[in-house]
């Protein structure tokens, strides 16, 4: 097992049942989803469910082919390789998760190609090796379509080695559920939250990159855990890390008044 208790995880479609069978074909996957709506949970899940190590790389525009693979490092006069966290998950037969893939340079992500298709082998030009991957291993990657662009957007070449998954928002009813029991808050407090969120992903802004994700909505019910008064937490957690621009700002401060500012 790869942690003590399975992470709470609620599925709203056939995500695990594809997932699963990807992971005993040997396919690699693609998870497609907006911010915050539980990719990053929905692998730890899987990973327990599968009895597999985990080994997770948050992929930024620095992340370079030596970041993934390894490295040569000087210690006391002499070199030694250090393997990279997705070396290191080839040899172990580990689940290796990299989110938000697209942030990575495409020369950086090419490295995934040979582990990706049938081959299942990591080529490491410093050692001179290429590395079968062990049984177990499984390459899964995640990205926001929301953020696609010329320049932040997958290889076709590297799409069409992959199995992919469309993850989103879950309904309200398991929303309040996932809300309720990450806060620990009751049902009536995640329900108010939820809704809150429904009406905030329908607003139409361009003032908005992202809307309210599961994941505000529960940082929202965190802070109402501690005490601070749920339309002050809503917020602090929801409209704060929405938006910067002072006019969609007040907009949210008003529908959050409106809408929870005397129930709790």
């Amino acid at each position: 097992m790869t942690t003590a208790a399975r992470p709470f995880y609620v599925p709203v479609g056939d995500e695990e049942q594809v997932f699963a069978a990807a992971y005993r074909q040997g396919l690699s996957l693609l998870l497609k989803g907006p911010t915050g709506c539980g990719k990053t949970r929905f692998v730890e899940a899987m990973a327990y469910d599968l009895q597999r190590p985990l080994i997770t790389v948050a992929c930024h525009d620095d992340l370079t082919t030596a970041d993934l693979v390894g490295r040569f490092l000087l210690e006391g006069g002499d070199t030694r390789w250090v393997d990279g966290p997705l070396t290191r998950a080839v040899r172990e037969g580990a689940i290796c998760y990299l989110d938000e893939v697209v942030e990575a340079r495409q020369d950086t992500t090419v490295v995934l190609h040979p582990l990706a298709d049938h081959r299942r082998q990591l080529p490491i030009e410093r050692l001179g090796t290429v590395l079968d991957a062990a049984p177990g291993f499984c390459l899964v990657v995640s990205y926001n379509p929301g953020y696609q662009s010329v320049l932040k957007d997958l290889k076709d070449s590297t799409r069409q080695r992959m199995v992919a998954i469309e993850l989103d928002f879950p309904p309200p009813d398991v929303e309040e559920k996932i809300v309720s029991h990450e806060a620990g808050v009751d049902h009536e407090v995640a329900a108010r939250l939820v809704q809150l969120g429904q009406l905030i992903r329908r607003l139409e802004t361009a003032g908005l990159r992202e809307v309210a994700s599961t994941r505000v909505l529960i940082a929202a019910a965190r802070l109402f855990a501690e005490g601070v008064p749920l339309a002050a937490a809503a917020r602090a957690a929801v409209a704060g890390p929405l938006t910067d621009d002072p006019v969609v700002t007040a907009g949210l401060h008003e529908l959050i008044d409106t809408y929870l500012g005397s129930a709790y």
